[in-house]
């Protein structure tokens, strides 16, 4: 693991214990309705496998975990991990497993049909964003959910909703990365002006978004 990424993982193994109850709450409303739509879009079937990239505590892997045929969460976090597990043996999960695992290299390889990540990209400088997807479309799901920090307009706003940790990428960058890597995007959600939802499947849809809106 580079050095950015140690610390960043050490950072929300030390947040992991208390992570649920801010993120839970009502001061996160643009995170839940974020979440929920990542959620809803993944739509799993019962025999699919669904891979849930920075999966935190678990939160879209243990949602989905009562319609998927199995879920694997990876982070780069111990501390989010163990949370993870604690929760799935809450709940008498025993189709879900959570490990260490980063966007390039996920550290996990079987099928998968459905990829999905929440709030976890915004993480990687843009080139390696780029690399994340395309070890993503490696991986070849179906579908790719990704709900996170993007921006619809300027990518330099008057009035940043995040103040650090948070490096967005214009929608559509995201969009012409996805497209490159054979996706086609079938869904944009917009959350807010800086946050939104992408869903990218393989497939004959015609794309619902034309990069060219945002110049």
């Amino acid at each position: 693991m580079d050095e950015p990424l140690e610390d960043l993982a050490d950072h929300f193994s030390r947040i992991a214990n208390r992570y649920d109850d801010k993120h839970g709450s009502e001061e996160k409303p643009i995170y839940n309705a974020c979440a929920t739509l990542v959620t809803e879009h993944a739509n799993p079937g019962p025999d699919d496998v669904v891979l849930d990239l920075g999966t935190g505590t678990g939160l879209i892997g243990l949602a989905l975990a009562k319609d998927a045929g199995h879920v694997v969460g990876r982070d780069v976090s111990d501390g989010m991990i163990e949370q993870a597990r604690s929760k799935a043996a809450d709940r008498g999960l025993e189709n879900v497993e959570f490990g260490y695992g980063e966007f390039r290299d996920p550290h996990y390889d079987g099928e998968v049909d459905v990829v999905v990540s929440n709030f976890a990209l915004h993480h990687l400088p843009d080139e390696e964003k780029r690399e994340a997807i395309e070890a993503i479309a490696d991986l070849g799901p179906r579908r790719f959910v990704l709900g996170d920090a993007m921006f619809f307009g300027s990518p330099d706003p008057e009035e940043p909703l995040f103040s650090h940790g948070v490096d967005g990428a214009t929608v559509g960058m995201l969009v012409d990365i996805l497209t490159d890597v054979g996706f086609v995007v079938t869904e944009v959600e917009r959350v807010h002006d800086q946050v939104g939802v992408l869903v990218a499947e393989r497939s004959d849809e015609e794309p619902v978004y034309d990069p060219q809106e945002d110049q």
